[in-house]
């Protein structure tokens, strides 16, 4: 049976074994995630659907998040995290095994609905692992800790649509739906062993300073609120994060489609420009924070990178554009590490309550892509790029003076 442990920001410990288990569920959330890259274009030319269409498929896998975040934070409340990770592997298989009967009727709604369904298990992960990794040290160097996993997450997109691509053996122009079911096969089979790794770990169960009372001692800014509605750095930390994950799943996702428009070569190879970028602003994460630089001012320099990287894909021409989603990419890569510790710092008793919160603007991963998509039918892949701007100008405001918005009991 796994202890509980209280963690605060004097209590230093090692949590190697931990960090081994928990960045290897965050590899796991990124392969996940990254397979929507091969399947746009894939269901744009099988199912001859329009851009907006396909990328309903990513809509559909983060719009569970809506629906599940809550749920996710009352079922570690009841069950705890270590098994609310392993249930979330479950989720993950069926939602993976849904894609092969998906692929042999053709249905764009079932490959919908198997998305969502995969979209569930990646709600109730990330609802686990996020807050868990966010409190298993002290909270100042939750950025850090935020950035391994990072790395871990991000070298994962790329090696979805990788991995099919050999497995499959054929160009993206020439795979039939079908021909994905071995590699899912594989992909179930995977995550199945991931659930059991995940129950049978011995995680410790972790708890943040002063959420288990109303104590002014331990959690004097949370003392005496009865809502979480009463912290305005967290609403606005969500909705930042709404628009982060928007972008972040443009920059990650839209890649291997972005290439096949420009009609370059080995479309699937591009998909490697954004983890690259994202996993340098990681290591630059691991390095700087919090020896160097503050989680907020990383948070102003990666919205700053990331503008200039938006305004880069849109101005230069085509066929050099795609290498520019390198800079939004490595903008983006430390904006979560350093928003969840931000929006979730001094929540006390109401800490999975944010948390949950934070996993419910997840969804902007919904969202935006799909106005992208929208977009990119109405006035072209490039110009569509445009909606990551006033993303990336709103993240610039929370770092600037958002997260420091504080209101009395």
């Amino acid at each position: 049976m796994s202890t509980k442990t209280t963690v605060s920001a004097e209590k230093k410990q090692s949590y190697l074994f931990p960090l081994i288990i928990v960045g290897i569920m965050f590899f796991a959330i990124g392969f996940a995630l990254g397979i929507n890259s091969y399947l746009v274009p894939l269901l744009n030319k099988a199912l001859h659907i329009s851009s907006g269409q396909s990328y309903l498929v990513i809509a559909a896998t983060f719009s569970a998040f809506l629906i599940f975040s809550y749920p996710a934070s009352m079922l570690i409340k009841r069950i705890g995290y270590k098994n609310t990770m392993a249930i979330s592997f479950l989720m993950f298989a069926l939602g993976f095994y849904l894609f092969i009967p998906s692929a042999k009727l053709e249905s764009l709604p079932l490959f919908l609905f198997a998305s969502f369904v995969s979209g569930m298990g990646n709600a109730f992960l990330q609802a686990s692992v996020n807050p868990y990794i966010t409190i298993l040290g002290p909270l100042e160097s939750a950025a850090k800790r935020m950035s391994i996993m990072g790395i871990a997450n991000k070298l994962a997109w790329p090696i979805s649509p990788v991995f099919l691509a050999i497995v499959i053996n054929k160009s993206v122009d020439d795979v039939m739906l079908t021909d994905i079911n071995l590699p899912f096969y594989i992909i179930i089979g995977i995550f199945i062993l991931l659930g059991l790794l995940a129950y049978f770990s011995g995680l410790p169960e972790v708890k943040a300073a002063g959420e288990d009372s109303d104590s002014v001692e331990e959690a004097p800014y949370a003392a005496g609120k009865t809502s979480i509605f009463q912290f305005p750095h967290l609403i606005l930390g969500s909705i930042t994060l709404f628009l982060y994950v928007g972008v972040e799943t443009i920059s990650l996702g839209t890649l291997v489609d972005y290439a096949v428009s420009l009609n370059l070569p080995n479309a699937d190879l591009y998909a490697w420009i954004a983890p690259i970028g994202m996993t340098i602003g990681y290591l630059c994460g691991v390095i700087f924070i919090p020896k160097y630089l503050s989680q907020s001012k990383a948070l102003l320099i990666s919205a700053v990178t990331a503008l200039a990287g938006s305004f880069l894909v849109v101005f230069t021409p085509a066929a050099i554009s795609i290498w520019f989603i390198f800079l939004m990419a490595l903008g983006c890569s430390l904006m979560w590490p350093a928003l969840w510790p931000l929006a979730m710092a001094d929540l006390g008793k109401f800490t999975k309550a944010g948390s949950s919160l934070l996993v419910t603007a997840i969804v902007g991963g919904a969202v935006v892509p799909t106005l992208y998509g929208f977009l990119k039918d109405a006035v072209g892949a490039q110009n569509a790029y445009w909606i990551a701007v006033p993303c990336f100008l709103f993240i610039f405001y929370y770092a600037i003076s958002g997260h420091k918005i504080r209101t009395s009991n």
